[in-house]
């Protein structure tokens, strides 16, 4: 009988005590709050210094709401980041590439507002090693990503998960991050990190957290997108580069999800796999909104477990002023930001506009492969218009006008490709640009429709929603071609020879310029256009930039002074009265009466 009681009795006793012991630690009742921003992009102060023109929406503005927050009754809060605020605007371009031997401002500005964690996004690492390895020690808060792994150690590289113990509740945030940067970004500025598949790394962290820490509350927090089809993608791509809404479903135990990456806002519940409701929020970008987790706790003695109310709302900024103490902290970081992307670096000699670029050769791109072709010294130049609507007006230009000119840092690549790989490349280009037009009333773009045929009209731009992104129509300079929009994707391009006379040949290889993120498949123009294989893509760089273009071309500019920017006039689509009749129509559907 003692043996019995000792080894049957005795331990569910035991449990019953401990349970009872746990229960009387909890918090009966607590409420929670969750705020997080996404996407932010370097704006800090609400004020645009790529357009100087102030803003309704910074994070002096998300301060004064945390404050509001902070200072009620009887709620925790915790403020989190989901990622790419190290890129966007000069205030963190400045301090990540001008002046990087100081204290990024951008720590300052978030240890100032107490951020609690933040997970690592994309645009966080094209920064680069140096930049994202000295931030990390600069903040005072853990920077997350479960999948981002040291190939050397196999443990995360940055931090896999946070855990607050908010009053005895414990609530534990784990980071991940799109696992698609292998396609965008330079090797080197990710060497020695492995970005593994969100769904397989959640499934893997989340028994790990539950088993470790026995969470009351689980958040996840992705930067990565929910429509896990983009880029023609399905639910079982491997590394899915927006799978935040495929780990809701699919993995069990999280309470809220914040997602990311996608510039898009939303919330929503869902019911996952598991019967779980699982809150799904994203603010957006460019810290217009704030996401709020409100979440209401009261301990069931029961199931010792806690019954959860959460509910969740986007908050938009404009609502709330900037945070006098925030603008008055960082004043000289403010004139000091000011004062060099007001600096000027030279004249331009008209006006240049990225309107003409979307509808075929234009000034604002062939400056673009003009600077390509003089660092690189290579045969063609591929570049794609990077603005939808800008325009940098003739006579001084300064820095902030080159951001403008070119949005993102890219390095430049000098690659080889054969006459054929040059060819299938700019006859994929087409296939996303151009509509295959049947007489001179049809569009010449490539529009989206809804089920019915209808074109689709997009309140974001207050236009006509194009199919594809325009940052994917990538023209080339170098070559003289048409693209003959009469005839179907795959036998538009017709390439006559090099703008300096020479003969091409679809079997020779050429040395072409391209920018990084194409250059590792971005767009897939390599890939799937001139059918080269990923892994293949290293292999045909000859040769990179050390900085990114835009440094290049601010350089360029201060050398040259005063520039006079003239179509190469190299390629042009025909039937030639189709395309201007179809750009006139086009036009008016983007750009209306503007």
């Amino acid at each position: 009988m003692t043996t019995i009681f000792f080894k049957k009795v005795l331990p569910v006793i035991m449990v019953l005590l401990a349970l009872a012991c746990n229960s009387n630690k909890k918090t009966q009742k607590l409420h929670i709050k969750l705020l997080e921003t996404s996407d932010v992009h370097g704006v800090i102060f609400p004020y645009n210094f790529i357009y100087n023109k102030p803003t309704r929406a910074s994070l002096s503005q998300v301060t004064t709401f945390v404050n509001q927050e902070r200072a009620k009754k009887n709620q925790e809060v915790l403020l989190l980041d989901n990622g790419d605020i190290l890129q966007g605007q000069p205030t963190v371009y400045y301090y990540n590439f001008e002046r990087p031997e100081q204290t990024h401002l951008l720590a300052e500005v978030m240890n100032f507002m107490k951020y609690d964690a933040a997970s690592i996004g994309n645009h966080d690492i094209e920064a680069g090693h140096a930049v994202y390895d000295k931030i990390r020690q600069e903040y005072q808060f853990d920077w997350l990503a479960a999948n981002a792994v040291n190939e050397k150690t196999e443990k995360p590289y940055f931090t896999p998960y946070k855990v607050f113990d908010i009053q005895g509740v414990k609530v534990v945030v784990l980071g991940l991050i799109t696992p698609a940067i292998h396609k965008w970004l330079p090797p080197k500025i990710w060497s020695g990190i492995r970005f593994d598949d969100m769904i397989e790394s959640a499934q893997k962290w989340v028994k790990i957290i539950q088993e470790k820490e026995k969470p009351d509350v689980l958040v996840g927090l992705f930067h990565a997108g929910i429509d896990y089809t983009y880029s023609k993608e399905t639910a079982k791509t491997p590394k899915n580069e927006n799978a935040s809404l495929l780990v809701a479903q699919e993995v069990q135990g999280f309470d809220v999800i914040f997602a990311g990456h996608d510039h898009q806002a939303y919330n929503q519940v869902i019911t996952n796999n598991f019967g779980e409701k699982v809150l799904l929020l994203d603010p957006a970008a460019h810290a217009q909104k704030v996401a709020v987790a409100d979440i209401e706790l009261n301990w069931n003695q029961e199931t010792a477990t806690y019954d959860k109310k959460i509910q969740g709302e986007l908050v938009a900024m404009k609502k709330f002023e900037a945070d006098s103490s925030f603008n008055q902290r960082f004043s000289a970081a403010y004139d000091t930001i000011n004062a060099y992307v007001t600096k000027p670096i030279g004249t331009f000699e008209q006006n240049v506009g990225t309107r003409e670029s979307m509808f075929g050769d234009g000034a604002f791109t062939d400056l673009i492969h003009q600077l390509q072709l003089q660092i690189s010294g290579a045969d063609v130049s591929f570049t794609a218009l990077l603005a939808y609507d800008a325009t940098i007006k003739k006579g001084q230009v300064t820095v902030s006008d080159m951001f403008k000119l070119y949005k993102f840092e890219n390095l430049l690549y000098t690659m080889e490709l054969s006459g054929l790989e040059i060819k299938n490349y700019l006859e994929y280009s087409s296939s996303l640009w151009f509509n295959q037009m049947k007489n001179s009333d049809d569009h010449l773009l490539l529009f989206k429709k809804d089920e019915n045929g209808k074109l689709i009209h997009s309140n974001f731009r207050d236009s006509y929603e194009l199919k594809n992104a325009f940052f994917n129509f990538s023209s080339a300079a170098g070559l003289n071609y048409e693209i003959d929009v009469s005839k179907p994707s795959g036998e538009r391009i017709k390439i006559s020879g090099f703008t300096n006379g020479n003969q091409f040949d679809l079997q020779k290889k050429y040395k072409v310029a391209i920018n990084s993120y194409r250059g590792n498949g971005g767009g897939e123009h390599l890939t799937k256009g001139a059918k080269i294989s990923t892994a293949e893509l290293q292999k045909r760089i000859i040769k990179s930039t050390e900085k990114d273009l835009r440094y290049y071309l601010i350089k360029w500019i201060e050398k040259n002074q005063h520039i006079k920017i003239q179509k190469d006039n190299n390629w042009k689509v025909v039937p030639e009265q189709w395309w201007k009749k179809g750009k006139e129509k086009d036009y008016k559907l983007l750009y209306g009466k503007k």
